[in-house]
């Protein structure tokens, strides 16, 4: 009958072989199996982080395509004639023939299109505060009309996403007028809310009723379209003050859009000495409830 101490060195000897080499070749292949564990469990750990991160992304988009979907207070119309995707053909069809006379304001190609080649029959001039591509007069818009002789009269005189750059946007609307011949017409596209770009020279962002303001019947111009493209939902970001984090903003819009016709010239204008009926566009702001204007 086997001692105690032999059925111990029975066992022993089973699970550990007993020669140096046989423990250091257990050793190396118990290495080698963990290794490959270890490879299968960081390729499994990797498969499942993407999934994870797409299903992540997945939410999140559907988050924000189903936020951009919720039904929002968007009561501002676009304009009938020259929205954002419309008023390039709508200007061009009307304005692109021989003899008509053509300004673009900020036509400096920055977006890979040039604004010319839709006006390539008339005859276009491209003015900018820059030298460039589709840039024939470099200048300060603010003294638009001191780069032209008396004559030289416009019959259209168009700027897209320029107005938010300038710095007296009212001084450039006056320009504006003095070079339109009468019956001349003027199209304005800017930012109504967008991102604060080509810092620090991004001054103002405009509503239509803005342009409307701009562009008066007091300094000769009457309205012949104008609204708002391109409605937008945001929310106020982590960073913002606690009580609005989350937040929803409505009424967003990215461009407001003007058109307008001259219907006479004007002379010695002065902004001091437009009225209220006449920048408001004979609108009141909106009275406290309860009281009538």
């Amino acid at each position: 009958m086997a001692s105690i101490r032999e059925k111990y060195l029975q066992w022993r000897n089973k699970a550990l072989p007993a020669s140096k080499h046989n423990i250091i070749d257990v050793h190396r292949r118990m290495s080698d199996e963990i290794s490959k564990l270890d490879s299968r469990l960081d390729t499994l750990c990797n498969i499942l982080a993407d999934i994870r991160r797409s299903q992540i992304a997945k939410a999140e988009r559907d988050a924000w395509i189903e936020f951009s979907a919720l039904p929002s207070s968007h009561e501002e119309s676009k304009p009938e004639l020259v929205s954002h995707s419309n008023w390039m053909p709508h200007l061009s069809a009307k304005f692109n023939r021989p003899g008509i006379r053509i300004l673009e304001i900020g036509s400096r190609n920055v977006t890979g299109g040039a604004t010319r080649i839709p006006f390539s029959a008339a005859h276009y001039i491209g003015f900018d505060c820059y030298d460039g591509e589709n840039v024939d007069v470099v200048g300060d818009a603010h003294k638009l009309s001191s780069y032209f002789r008396d004559e030289e009269k416009f019959d259209l005189i168009l700027s897209s996403a320029v107005f938010e750059h300038f710095h007296m946007p009212w001084v450039v609307a006056h320009e504006i007028q003095k070079l339109l011949k009468v019956g001349g017409y003027v199209f304005v596209e800017t930012h109504f809310s967008f991102s604060f770009h080509e810092k620090p020279w991004n001054f103002f962002q405009f509503s239509n009723m803005g342009l409307r303001a701009l562009f008066n019947t007091a300094l000769g111009f009457d309205l012949i379209d104008s609204g708002m493209s391109n409605p937008m939902n945001g929310v106020f970001s982590q960073e913002a003050d606690e009580y609005l984090r989350g937040k929803p903003v409505g009424e967003l819009y990215c461009h407001s859009e003007i058109l307008c016709r001259k219907s006479r010239d004007v002379s010695e204008f002065d902004w001091s000495q437009v009225g209220i009926d006449v920048v408001g566009d004979n609108t009141r702001y909106p009275s406290p409830t309860g009281i009538t204007a």
